[in-house]
């Protein structure tokens, strides 16, 4: 009935939105920065590629301690030593039906605007066109030199040079903790909050701010709010549809009533 009753809201929404959390791209076997198999909890030592010093430093480190401006300015190469094993990670790994229905559902849905905590570019991979990264692309680098933002995929370090001004280092291009949020990105969701009258949020634990506002100002709004989240631990909140199921299983359904 849930299902249903989303792809009946869908249907009849006139700007929907779309916002999805690490927990979508856990079924592609990408682990979340704040599960029980969290990003770095189990893969500190293989990401120091066998330095016993450093696999000592890192096993003391949460993902939130290298995650930083901070820890960038400390240390550059073991930053840049996790983000290439996380890249390494994610290339191994592919978009699952999840990803794929939210694109169909977009095809089906022009007005709905899609918006992603996430960095690994699934959505995009997957077809989506015009996703909003909100926390940027993990294969993306930005220059601190000249700003130039690029993709690039490679193993990157302290030493790696911008192609653009061929004098600045490297920075990954995303959203670490303590930065604010891109304000063109900021700016597109918020227009459409002034007159969204439906959002689905799939996977997304609803802890981080300002994302985790969207729903409730959606329902502040006397919009609907739809929620998928498979995460027993979840907390459902500000929503007239939950569904208690893979994104991967969910989303097709919807998509299919649609």
């Amino acid at each position: 009935m849930s299902i249903e009753k989303a792809a009946q809201i869908l249907k009849r929404a006139r700007y929907p939105l779309f916002l999805s959390g690490a927990g979508i791209s856990a079924e592609s076997g990408i682990p979340t920065f704040r599960g029980k198999e969290g990003l770095w909890r189990e893969h500190r030592a293989e990401a120091t590629g066998g330095r016993e010093s450093r696999a000592a430093t890192m096993a003391s480190m949460r993902a939130e301690d290298l995650a930083t401006p901070e820890a960038f300015q400390r240390d550059p190469a073991l930053v840049w030593q996790w983000y290439n094993w996380r890249k390494r990670l994610i290339s191994e790994k592919k978009p699952n039906p999840a990803h794929f229905a939210i694109r169909d559902i977009a095809h089906k849905l022009p007005n709905l605007l899609c918006a992603t905590q996430n960095v690994d570019g699934f959505h995009a991979l997957a077809g989506l066109e015009g996703v909003l990264e909100m926390h940027g692309n993990i294969f993306r680098t930005r220059c601190l030199g000249c700003s130039d933002v690029r993709e690039n995929r490679g193993e990157i370090d302290p030493e790696t040079l911008c192609v653009a001004c061929n004098q600045a280092a490297l920075r990954p291009d995303v959203v670490w903790f303590g930065e604010a949020l891109p304000q063109n990105i900021l700016h597109t969701i918020y227009e459409r909050l002034h007159v969204c009258d439906a959002i689905i949020v799939v996977g997304t634990s609803g802890s981080v701010y300002p994302a985790a506002g969207f729903a409730v100002e959606v329902r502040r709004r006397e919009g609907y709010v739809i929620e998928i989240n498979i995460d027993e631990t979840h907390r459902p909140y500000a929503n007239d549809v939950y569904i208690r199921a893979k994104a991967g299983e969910a989303l097709p359904q919807i998509c299919a009533l649609i």
